[in-house]
């Protein structure tokens, strides 16, 4: 193993957005972003190509500097990257577009809320048309993919669903599907927690959340997950955050849970205009470990036979051994199977 990075045969540049549509969004988060784009080593030295791109995006609490956290014994996302399409054997030359969607929540989940911002937006029609505007990019949805882990993968599958006219082709890692169980199972844990330490109100353990280090109480987890997918799936036109389930019992509440079901990619793929999305993919990548924490390997199947059940490309399908995390290294089979189907 290398001990530390070596000069890439690519470029990785870096930039800062200054986004229209996150201005005065909710929590008050920057709108100014910063957003990073690889380009292959044949980027410089073809310069009448064009090229595909792929739209990477993170999990829950990502932020794109996080991208160089280096794990023992283990190479970067970007090192990866940069072996994928400068190393033997490499992919076909495609642009790798990193894009920011933090929130002080922990996530966006890449789609428009009153609760958090217009991420969605800021992904679809700003960043998009910027990368294709700067960038040699081919400026086409056949060209475009978009891949991601967890939060990413949600990311990946419902913005493939709803935009079509943006993206060819997607990979998702472990996202977020089928609702009810990735996602019901945390609602007792927190409610439970709630009445037991925060006399049954999230804005009295978000404040307790922010006072701390984070992560430092073993309900902040869930606390966290929960409160920032009620921001995204389940918020009032105001920004009222409602919640799924009574506080109290954590029994669910059948019209505010439905909310958040509309926003099942599994049930989003099931619809008339999912299936025709679906079908006009040229690239579907599904995969998650075996022993995922969350279940996620559940609804990736559901999201398989979904796929299938609207006539579809076949997708790639696998799982493995693992767990959750620490499964960067799927990354580079994803891209190379997107960068192989839109070039």
């Amino acid at each position: 193993m290398k001990p530390w990075s070596t000069p890439f045969r690519g470029r990785l540049e870096e930039h800062v957005f200054e986004s229209a549509v996150l201005r005065g969004n909710p929590l008050g988060d920057p709108s100014d972003r910063p957003l990073w784009v690889y380009l292959p080593p044949a980027y410089d030295t073809e310069p009448g190509r064009r090229f595909p791109s792929i739209y990477l995006i993170q999990g829950m609490t990502g932020q794109v500097d996080m991208w160089r956290n280096r794990s023992a014994f283990r190479p970067t996302v970007p090192e990866l990257i940069d072996e994928l399409f400068g190393g033997a054997g490499a992919a076909p030359p495609t642009i790798i577009v990193f894009v920011d969607c933090w929130t002080s929540y922990g996530g966006s989940q890449f789609i428009d809320s009153p609760g958090t911002g217009r991420y969605g937006s800021y992904l679809n029609d700003e960043v998009i048309d910027w990368v294709d505007a700067g960038y040699r990019t081919v400026a086409e949805p056949a060209h475009r993919g978009i891949s991601g882990k967890s939060s990413g993968g949600y990311g990946a599958m419902i913005n493939s669903l709803h935009r079509p006219d943006r993206f060819g082709g997607l990979a998702t890692h472990a996202g977020d599907a089928l609702f009810e169980v990735c996602y019901q199972a945390d609602f007792a844990p927190a409610a439970r927690a709630l009445r037991n330490d925060f006399g049954g109100s999230f804005e009295r353990w978000l404040t307790d959340f922010r006072s701390r280090p984070a992560f430092s109480k073993a309900a902040d987890e869930v606390l966290i997950n929960t409160y920032a997918m009620a921001a995204c799936y389940s918020a009032d036109p105001d920004g009222a955050i409602q919640l799924p389930f009574d506080p109290a019992t954590g029994e669910l509440i059948p019209a505010t849970w439905a909310r958040w079901l509309a926003w099942d990619p599994v049930r989003v793929a099931r619809t008339e205009s999912g299936v025709a999305a679906l079908r006009g993919l040229r690239a579907i990548y599904i995969d998650a470990g075996t022993r995922d924490e969350y279940h996620l390997d559940l609804g990736a199947e559901a999201f398989r036979q979904a796929c299938l059940a609207a006539g579809s490309v076949t997708p790639f399908f696998e799982l493995f051994d693992a767990r959750h995390g620490a499964i960067e290294y799927r990354y580079p089979i994803a891209l190379r199977y997107l960068a192989e189907r839109l070039s």
